[in-house]
């Protein structure tokens, strides 16, 4: 996987925008680029140092992935709770981050799109 295969499959889901938000915080921070939808954040990671690949989760994922993974860790930011980060090119398959993905994608979809009808 590189990261303009990533970003082309991340593009490819309904909806979704890309930014680089963090920039303003601190420059090295410009590097995050940021996968949204319905303006909420799924996906994140570094252009620069393609080695790891953050998304949301739920918890019962959390505990499943982290058991059967070694790749998986916990992201930069403590305050992502339900956050997790995978480090690329580990035991992890690409089909299968893929997949975490787009389940980070659903949830956060499904979540947004309640919020937007009431």
């Amino acid at each position: 996987m590189n990261i303009e295969q990533f970003r082309d499959y991340c593009l490819s889901m309904d909806g979704v925008t890309e930014k680089t938000p963090f920039g303003k915080f601190a420059r090295r921070y410009d590097s995050l680029l940021v996968f949204y939808v319905l303006d909420h954040m799924f996906c994140m990671v570094d252009m620069e140092d393609f080695t790891s690949v953050s998304f949301r989760s739920t918890d019962e994922e959390i505990a499943k992935i982290t058991e059967h993974y070694s790749a998986v860790t916990t992201p930069v930011n403590k305050a992502m709770k339900f956050w997790l980060r995978v480090n690329l090119n580990e035991d992890m398959p690409d089909s299968e981050i893929y997949s975490c993905v787009r389940q980070a994608y659903e949830i956060i979809k499904e979540k947004y799109s309640k919020k937007h009808r009431d």
